[in-house]
């Protein structure tokens, strides 16, 4: 398999395999962002073998996928609005050379992402603030959002490190197949 045909199978088969583990979220509550996340993940080859165009595709028919199957409304809007692409959009980000402008507009992007999720579970999907008790208005929403800061850098450093291994371990073996 070359080429085209190679990167469609790829392609075909993470969007499988991400909305398996999106699908897999409705069984295991406590995992509505860690499945998200690493279902994004899953577009670290797409992006080293197939490019941006591939990757941003694959993405949008996992996250169209994810909206109607998937059980948990949440967890497919959490992917949907931020851990679906996030890792293609990585690298397009890391191309911006001031290290602080890179990190501005990553945190901008995050926190737009964070911002829309709560406002659209709260909103469209009915989710009250109410079943979060331990973060009452207006500060707690402060509080989350500083907290899911913190552990977006934490995810950060991991992608990079996630993606530094595969270009390690995997690129070379792989590239072959997708010229």
């Amino acid at each position: 398999m070359k080429g085209n045909t190679a990167k469609t199978a790829l392609c075909g088969m993470v969007s499988a395999l991400s909305l398996a583990l999106m699908m897999f979220e409705g069984l295991v509550q406590v995992a509505s962002i860690a499945m998200p996340a690493l279902a994004g993940c899953l577009l670290i080859p797409i992006v080293a073998e197939a490019g941006l165009k591939w990757a941003f595709g694959s993405y949008g028919a996992t996250a169209a996928l994810c909206l109607l199957l998937t059980p948990d409304k949440e967890a497919a809007l959490i992917y949907l609005l931020f851990f679906g692409y996030y890792p293609a959009l990585f690298a397009v980000l890391g191309k911006i050379k001031n290290a602080a402008a890179r990190w501005g507009a990553k945190l901008l992007v995050f926190n737009g992402a964070a911002v829309g999720e709560a406002l659209l579970a709260t909103y469209v999907l009915g989710i009250p603030w109410e079943d979060i008790p331990f973060l009452p208005m207006p500060w707690g929403a402060v509080a989350l959002l500083l907290m899911a800061n913190v552990v977006f850098v934490l995810y950060e450093f991991t992608l990079a490190g996630l993606i530094r291994e595969y270009f390690r371990r995997v690129h070379g073996k792989l590239s072959k197949y997708f010229k």
